[in-house]
């Protein structure tokens, strides 16, 4: 058996394997799925990327408060 029989061989069995996913629970959906074209790719990252930052920020916000803030309290009790 040579590398293209193989090849083909390895094609069936997936190809096998995803027609029973769409008979299942979530089949539907995955069906209904598609690749996001560049410009819809665009705008999710820079949608995740606004929301990683302003997580990291206001965690470093929270940190800084506490590490700084009892500094300045303890000059007034």
């Amino acid at each position: 058996m040579d590398i293209l029989e193989r090849t083909w061989k390895v094609q069936r069995r997936i190809e096998e394997r995803a027609g029973r996913i769409g008979k299942g629970k979530y089949g539907r959906i995955l069906k209904m799925a598609r690749k996001p074209d560049s410009e819809e790719y665009k705008k999710t990252i820079s949608i995740c990327l606004l929301g990683i930052l302003l997580i990291g920020g206001v965690g470093f916000l929270i940190y800084w408060l506490f590490a700084n803030v009892p500094k300045y309290l303890s000059f007034y009790v």
